[in-house]
This record gives structure tokens, C-alpha cells and sequence, in this order.
């Protein structure tokens, strides 16, 4: 007798022979499922995750130290003191007369490229995501920043506005 179990369609009891996950009046959800099952696996598969840590990640003792900080008391002091100062409103889309609530705490010049801003609450700003995406997107392109790239000599940027100016390509 061939296993079966039941059609995973919420609110449909009929009986699917195995391997399948759905009956044949659902089963155009079965590639999605599986989809998602393989996004899930590839998520919480202990190689691939190390490997990203190892490899990519803390691809140096640099990077190793420069991560490590995420994980002091006083980086949770200090993210916390900014997101109150900036109200956890994007400071980026603020200067642009857009309001954005966020929880991210982003360092207005990286800490790859000066380390000694790292503790500095002046270098520190609310930033919404799609914004540090795009400012992470600058910084690769103007500091050098990210991976396999040279960091370059140049001066330091601390406006934000001047910072949003060169990021949407006015200077």
C-alpha cells in the first residue's frame, strides 16, 4: 500500500500519494511550496552558514573585530541612544522631506574605513532600508569599502546632505 498524507491546501482533507504535497486540484501550489522549502533549507543549512561567516564575512581579523563590536554593551547604548536622539525617523529621508520611521543605526563614514569613528555618536545616524542600501552601494563606490575592494584615499564625508547629493549623483 503506497504511502500517502493529506493534501497541505488549508481546509482540503483529500489523501496525496507521496512524494507530492498537494492533490491534483491544488497542485499548482507545489512548486511553490518546494520553492520555499529549498529558500528554508538553504537558510538553516549549518555549511552554507558557516561558510558565509568564515569566508565572506570575516574574511580577516579586521572584519572578525569590526562585527564584534555589533555584539558589545556599548554598541546596544549607543544604537539606543540614537534611535531615541533621531526619533527613528530615517535621518537620510528627513533631509529629503520624507519622513521613514527605522530601526537601523548605520555609521555616517564607515568603521572599515576609520575605525577610531566607530564610538563616536556624531558619526552615527538612523537610516531606513532602502537608503542603506544605497548608501552601501556609495560607500563601495567612494571609499572602497565591501569585499575584494581597496580601500581608497579620500576624505572623509560627514554631511548627510552632501552624503544624499553625491549618492543620487549631484556631485
Amino acid at each position: 500500500m503506497p504511502r500517502v498524507r493529506r493534501c497541505r491546501q488549508l481546509g482540503c482533507h483529500a489523501m496525496v500519494t507521496f512524494p507530492d504535497h498537494y492533490c491534483q486540484q491544488h497542485y499548482e501550489h507545489e512548486a511553490e511550496y518546494l520553492a520555499s522549502r529549498q529558500r528554508w533549507a538553504r537558510s538553516n543549512d549549518k555549511q552554507y552558514t558557516h561558510k558565509y561567516n568564515t569566508v565572506i564575512r570575516y574574511r580577516n581579523e579586521d572584519k572578525r573585530q569590526q562585527y564584534n563590536f555589533y555584539r558589545t554593551r556599548q554598541w546596544s547604548h549607543l544604537r539606543q541612544q540614537v534611535l531615541e536622539r533621531d526619533h527613528y525617523l530615517c535621518a537620510y529621508c528627513k533631509v529629503q522631506g520624507v519622513i521613514t520611521p527605522a530601526k537601523t543605526v548605520d555609521h555616517i563614514v564607515p568603521i572599515e574605513f576609520d575605525e577610531t569613528l566607530k564610538a563616536n555618536v556624531d558619526n552615527l545616524a538612523v537610516i531606513c532600508g532602502s537608503c542603506h542600501h544605497a548608501k552601501t552601494d556609495w560607500e563601495q563606490s567612494y571609499y572602497g569599502t565591501g569585499n575584494s575592494n581597496a580601500l581608497k584615499d579620500v576624505e572623509p564625508i560627514t554631511d548627510i546632505n552632501r552624503i544624499l547629493l553625491m549618492m543620487n549623483g549631484g556631485i
